[in-house]
């Protein structure tokens, strides 16, 4: 073993200090005056070669790789000072304490908040299998968070968890470990000081994190992350908001990447239809056909791997990039009967080829699959249907000859998005087996999860190649950290059953802490008997808030898993999936506000209400963005919804506008048709007033701006056409509402872009319960004054209060400039007069 015991000296090359210690040297770096990269160097030569950081320092052999995402800034500066006992590195915000004998490190802010600490003789070590362990203190009030893609509570406190992806059809949703995410991050929240602060490991090793399960009576309480091989490169994000550390933790790893609006439509989706043994293309555009005749919205199929299931000599067996022309007889036909109806196909593609793939041969000659650990020939692994060869991403005649497959086979038809599927690389027992990697060879062992990240980068690649001003839409289950800035992603192959509705939210929300903000669940489950009609309903109505909206299934008795599969009750679905469209206008400027800030849109409370300890356990109440709150109903047979409002704010029933003072439990009555929704204050939430079916073809031309003017706040309302790339170049439009809460209540609109809106009808809906205006300006000019609600349905322009939402209702023809909305609720004193 290899213990970190004793620092024998530090000396400060260039900005990076350099500490020898009894066993090996370790490196702190400064990155910004907010991050601290802490290095120890069991393998002792310091490689700089990352797939997964987009913000560096320093030269890296990845550079050319990630070329168009990476960027190299300044390090942040620190100075060093020395005793007997210790050394002290000082940054402008952040100090780092090493004391020498024993060895530890310290963290500390710029108020003097212990915020880290080592466990001395364990705080850095490498064991005698190998692997490097890391073990912190660990405070009675410290709560975790993140981790990627978790089953279980969203509070991580006294958890045991692997990084390390498979194939988990049909999961458990509250013990199964682990899934098919790599994201070696966390949060740490300490209860008593309110401050959060990151971890992130950088590493594409598996690992495992112990965050309190085990006690010592030789130590302090203490959390351990152990990684099978490479060094321990901890990257330590100072907050102390949850909020800037997944802003700065998505600086390192990339922000989500802005996709097309339809992927933000209803996904429809099942393997029922590709696998029927013909005619499948016919059945898929009558299911679309479906949908719009039931009035379901609907923006894209993800066609399951059914398609390029064909007889290659060994029986039905499925083969990437072959197509099936009995069940698909003219794929560009099929895509542009699709591309008519404004949906946006995105074909499965998967990285493993059985070994008696058509192509198999000319892959072999290209060089194109991860080696044998011993031979010179393909490593064969577990794969669907038999044994078979994996891709290797990892050399860039590989990744240049894949693109050149997807053109042929999937993008020449007129594929702009792409399901990459199944790329966890668990097949791949002998993890020993060889990869290019980039020339220096690894192991699979040592970078499996960066293959589903790079399969997603060439993705968006060969499409911006194909069709240089369309958006690229990749959809991947595997992923590691930094999938974000490429595709989009769900929790696999979910069971269907009342637990993984109520438990799948925690996962998406700790994704969502984890820097992946467009993500989602199957909707009704993946596998399973068909979701019994309650729980269908209640599963549909808690979709519609995810990111990533799709209703998939494999059903193991038979049956398919559509909107409309229960007559009774599909006016409920109907419903629940129009709502989820009128609200586009504000679930779009949070997938903008995600690839700018790296921000989630779904939010979880202690992520929105850091001060309110009794948010630090809540994984089914959440926030959608910054507005709404959302309490959907998720036990079976409910007759009513307890909900914790978190204090400090005043929320408001969405429907009945009802205020409730925050920092209470109140119990609402709840029937199949409720989702319990509420407004909090300083809320701006804009929704589209024209029912619209389908965000590819169709344009929101009214908007409704449902507003909370209790207290001050912002709004970017972000726009653009939502398929090229012309936002790139300023060719969308982002207005700025400013609100000012007061008896002058003030609504500013700051337009900034080239796009011109769609919108040409503006509705005001602002809540104010107290009383109604005096008088309501829209650009200078006052607008008329309606008591009755029928004489202000028949005008322009307007307004009026309603006394049954105590709401103001203003409208007016949506001005295409800078301009400013005035609301007086002046005193007017009409006895006086």
């Amino acid at each position: 073993m290899k213990i970190v015991e004793r620092l024998l000296g530090v000396e400060k090359r260039a900005q990076t200090f350099v500490l020898s210690t009894n066993v090996i040297e370790m490196r702190i770096l400064f990155l910004t005056d907010d991050i601290v990269r802490i290095r120890a160097g069991f393998t002792g030569d310091f490689a700089e070669e990352s797939y997964s950081l987009v913000m560096t320092a320093w030269e890296d052999r990845m550079d050319e790789v990630l070329k168009g995402y990476r960027h190299r800034i300044t390090p942040a500066d620190a100075v060093m000072t020395e005793d007997a006992s210790k050394v002290v590195l000082q940054g402008t915000k952040l100090k780092v304490v090493v004391q020498k004998d024993p060895f530890l490190l310290q963290i500390y802010d710029e108020e003097g908040t212990l915020l880290h600490e080592d466990i001395p003789y364990r705080g850095w070590l490498c064991d005698s299998n190998g692997r490097r362990i890391h073990t912190c203190v660990m405070e009675a009030e410290d709560d975790y968070y993140g981790f990627g893609e978790r089953t279980g509570q969203i509070n991580k406190r006294e958890a045991f968890m692997q990084t390390a992806p498979g194939d988990c059809m049909g999961y458990n949703p509250e013990k199964t470990d682990a899934l098919y995410k790599h994201i070696p991050f966390y949060l740490k929240l300490n209860e008593k000081t309110k401050k959060a602060v990151g971890y992130f490991y950088h590493t594409t090793w598996e690992c495992d994190f112990n965050m309190g399960r085990s006690h010592s009576n030789y130590t302090k309480h203490h959390s351990t992350v152990r990684i099978d091989g490479g060094d321990i490169d901890l990257f330590f994000i100072a907050g102390p908001s949850m909020k800037e550390i997944v802003s700065r933790y998505t600086d390192l790893t990339g922000k989500s990447v802005m996709l097309p609006k339809t992927a933000l439509g209803y996904l429809g989706s099942s393997m029922y239809y590709p696998e029927l043994p013909k005619d499948a293309d016919d059945a898929i555009v009558g299911f679309i056909d479906t949908a719009k005749a039931e009035e379901i919205p609907i923006d894209g199929f993800q066609l399951s791997s059914g398609y390029c299931e064909i007889d290659a000599g060994e029986g039905m067996k499925r083969y990437t990039f072959t197509w099936n022309k009995d069940k698909f007889k003219d794929p560009a036909d099929h895509f542009k009967k699709m591309t008519e109806r404004g949906i946006t196909v995105s074909p499965n593609v998967k990285p493993g080829m059985l070994l008696s793939h058509p192509y198999k041969k000319d892959m072999e000659e290209k060089g194109m699959f991860v080696k044998d650990s011993q031979e010179d020939k393909p490593a064969v692994g577990l794969w669907w249907g038999g044994m078979g060869n994996y891709i290797d991403y990892t050399k860039e005649s590989v990744r240049q000859d894949w693109k050149q497959y997807l053109k042929e086979n999937l993008l020449s038809y007129g594929v702009t998005s792409v399901w990459n599927d199944n790329c966890e690389y668990e097949g791949l027992v002998d993890k020993d087996a060889r990869v290019f990697f980039e020339g220096k060879g690894a192991t699979i062992g040592q970078v499996k999860p960066v293959m589903s990240n790079l399969m997603c980068q060439l993705t968006q690649e060969a499409v911006h190649e194909t069709f240089p001003n369309t958006r690229a839409f990749a959809v991947c289950r595997s992923g590691h950290a930094g999938i974000q800035r490429y595709a989009q992603t769900w929790a696999g192959d979910n069971l269907t059953c009342w637990e993984s509705l109520k438990y799948n939210i925690a996962t998406i929300l700790g994704m969502g802490l984890s820097g992946v903000a467009n993500q989602g669940c199957d909707i009704g489950g993946f596998y399973g008997t068909a979701p019994e009609e309650e729980l269908f309903v209640r599963w549909v109505q808690n979709g519609i808030f995810q990111p990533r909206f799709s209703i998939h299934s494999t059903n193991t008795d038979n049956t398919v898993t559509e909107p409309w599969m229960y007559s009774g009750t599909k006016h409920l679905i109907r419903d629940a999936i129009q709502f989820r469209y009128r609200l586009s206008p504000y679930m779009y400027a949070l997938m903008a506000r995600a690839a700018r800030t790296g921000a989630p849109i779904m939010e979880p409370l202690v992520y929105a209400f850091q001060e309110d300890e009794h948010c630090y356990n809540e994984g089914t109440t959440f926030m959608l963005g910054d507005s709404l709150l959302v309490a959907n109903v998720v036990e079976k047979g409910a007759t009513e919804r307890e909900v914790y409002l978190p204090k400090g704010t005043i929320f408001y029933d969405f429907e009945t506008r009802e205020a409730y003072e925050g920092g209470q439990t109140i119990s609402i009555p709840v029937t199949l048709e409720s989702i319990p929704m509420f407004l909090k204050s300083g809320s701006i939430l804009p929704m589209a007033e024209n029912q619209i079916y389908n965000l590819a073809t169709e344009k929101v031309t009214g908007l409704k701006i449902l507003c909370v003017p209790d207290q001050d706040a912002a709004f970017d309302l972000y726009d653009d056409d939502g398929a090229s790339m012309d936002y790139e170049q300023g060719v969308y439009v982002n207005i700025h509402i400013e609100m000012k809460a007061g008896e002058q209540t003030i609504l500013n609109f700051v337009k900034t872009g080239s796009y011109e809106s769609p919108v040409e009808r503006m509705h005001i809906d602002m809540v104010h319960r107290e009383k109604s205006p005096y008088w309501v300006r829209v650009d200078g000019m006052e607008v008329p004054h309606f008591l009755n609600r029928s004489d202000y349905e028949a005008v322009e322009s307007g307004w009026y209060y309603s006394q049954t939402l105590k709401s103001v209702q203003i409208k007016y023809p949506n001005i295409h400039r800078d301009y400013q909305v005035v609301v007086s609720f002046e005193a007017f004193d009409l006895i006086g007069m």
